[in-house]
């Protein structure tokens, strides 16, 4: 009897242990979920509000030319539409401008590239979109170039155009000026004839100082011919000068024709960030 007691009562504190492990995995297993629902809420909240900081990207409205920070006159968004349209007829190349007030902390390639992608600039078989994107407050802008052009409208081409041709005008606030020099110069390299100067950004010091040398060198030049006039142990001696000239050609047009305005759509080509940035 008193050993049958015995074993029940080994029995018991068996079971109340395996009770009280059992209580405690499962206490373990809710803490683990209570823990991965946490995380999951953070990283929805987290995703959420980074989507929320990213600045939006405006639609496209059926126009090519979208002046949100208002610095352009109107006759020259009118004449900028009408000749991307013509532009876009005879060689099915889309280009379309966006010009913002502030990136407002966004990243200048990044959001540039979402504009474009969003926008689809380009057809779809050929990838020949182009878009010039500027933040006025930030003095960034960028050029932003299709898969399909980027062999002809290069990233080095795109800097030289936005270094060359539209920061000289930004920076005396002329935004119509600089706009129309950058389509201009973008339409031209394109087409394969777009040649800039590739020191044309060279500071007023170093060109002083080429002036200089130039300078100093055909006084030297000029020093040791008159010697040689003069020296008495040689005789008479003639010299001829060569004459020479040279024609420097004049800008080629781009060809553009007036159009009547229409509705615009992007022809779903894509981008793989190809292009440039600059600022001013």
């Amino acid at each position: 009897m008193v050993k049958y007691k015995e074993d029940r009562m080994e029995n018991i504190e068996f079971r109340m242990l395996s009770l009280s492990r059992n209580q405690g995995h499962s206490k373990s297993k809710i803490q683990n979920l209570k823990s991965s629902s946490l995380f999951a809420v953070v990283f929805f909240l987290f995703s959420i509000s980074f989507s929320f900081a990213q600045k939006a990207v405006p639609e496209l409205w059926g126009t090519r030319i979208h002046d949100e920070a208002h610095v352009l006159k109107q006759e020259s968004v009118d004449q900028l539409e009408k000749e991307l349209k013509a532009y876009e007829d005879s060689t099915s190349n889309q280009i379309a401008i966006l010009i913002v007030q502030s990136l407002e902390g966004d990243v200048l390639e990044e959001y540039s590239l979402r504009v474009a992608e969003n926008w689809k600039l380009g057809t779809k078989n050929k990838d020949s979109g182009v878009l010039l994107f500027i933040a006025v407050d930030d003095h960034k802008m960028r050029i932003e170039v299709g898969q399909g052009l980027e062999g002809v409208l290069t990233d080095a081409q795109s800097n030289r155009i936005i270094r060359n041709e539209i920061a000289p005008d930004f920076r005396r606030n002329d935004y119509d000026a600089g706009v129309k020099a950058g389509v201009n110069g973008i339409v031209k390299a394109i087409a394969g004839e777009y040649k800039a100067d590739e020191d044309a950004g060279m500071s007023s010091e170093n060109i002083i100082l080429l002036v200089v040398f130039i300078l100093v060198f055909i006084l030297i030049i000029g020093y040791a011919f008159y010697k040689e006039l003069k020296s008495p142990s040689k005789g008479q001696s003639s010299s001829g000068r060569r004459s020479g000239s040279s024609s420097v050609g004049g800008s080629s047009s781009s060809g553009w024709s007036s159009s009547s305005r229409s509705s615009f759509s992007g022809g779903g080509g894509s981008f793989g960030g190809g292009g440039s940035s600059g600022g001013w």
